[in-house]
């Protein structure tokens, strides 16, 4: 039995976790940390006297039982779960595609500054559940889904989920947090993105134009922008992704979310 091991209390929620869900734990002793699959994640003191943090699982996470382990301050295992990882089954989804779109490139320091946002965890909690969807209309396109484009599969899914809505619709974040990013870039086009704090973080993609500003304070009643389709996109709709640890995670778990009718649901492209 590992030192601290009959000291440490651990709840692991959900029970029945698929991949590009996200386990939320909760623990009272001497963890600090928690490992599962070589992914290392802090666990962040709570106002009761325990810790909590959210462990990503990738989309492309293989199915199967894994090993949680707890970690203290010196790096030492304090207790073990074993944790089983379900197949969640995302379909693939055809995008068509104009040569001039798909051909797009990101922005110089596009890529990087989106980088160092997802990598970057912040200590201060501002979220709190249930988180909001940003807009109100349903979703065009899935979270999670292998995408093909033009016919092509490009090895790549869905990191975010596309929410329909008219030009000009306001977009209010997900939950309370700082703005990071305010920029309008080649590829993702007008983009805000939002540090929710504790690991968790979002991202809003081809707005029409801003309201929020880099270092403020945003509410989840708060406007970051609106409804466009700059960047790698085919009409007005808003795609978001929701971040924990910088790992995309499926935001159907913290929020409802509907998709739009088959008849009523084409394809739009969009950036990663």
């Amino acid at each position: 039995m590992a030192a601290g091991l009959a000291a440490q209390v651990v709840e692991v929620l959900p029970e029945h976790v698929h991949n590009g869900e996200t386990l939320k734990l909760t623990t009272h002793g001497p963890a600090r940390k928690a490992r599962l699959a070589g992914r290392t994640i802090e666990l962040f003191p709570q106002e009761d006297g325990g810790s909590f943090g959210l462990m990503p699982i990738p989309v492309l996470e293989k199915p199967g039982v894994y090993n949680l382990e707890l970690l203290n301050d010196s790096n030492a295992v304090v207790e073990n779960r074993q944790v089983r990882i379900e197949n969640a089954h995302y379909p693939s989804q055809n995008l068509v595609i104009a040569k001039a779109i798909a051909g797009l490139k990101p922005s110089p320091g596009e890529q990087q500054t989106v980088s160092a946002f997802r990598t970057t965890v912040s200590t201060v909690r501002y979220w709190k559940e249930p988180l909001d969807p940003p807009v109100p209309g349903c979703l065009t396109s899935l979270f999670g889904v292998q995408r093909l484009h033009n016919g092509k599969p490009t090895g790549d899914y869905h990191a975010g989920v596309d929410q329909r809505g008219a030009a000009g619709t306001p977009i209010h974040p997900v939950a309370a947090g700082v703005v990071k990013i305010v920029e309008k870039w080649n590829l993702r086009g007008g983009t805000v993105a939002v540090d929710h704090g504790q690991g968790m973080e979002s991202i809003y993609l081809h707005m029409s134009g801003f309201v929020a500003k880099e270092g403020e304070h945003v509410g989840s009643n708060d406007v970051l922008g609106y409804i466009g389709s700059t960047g790698r996109s085919t009409g007005p709709h808003v795609h978001w992704t929701l971040y924990v640890n910088g790992v995309p995670v499926n935001p159907g778990q913290w929020m409802t979310l509907k998709a739009c009718p088959a008849a009523h649901n084409p394809p739009k492209a969009t950036a990663k």
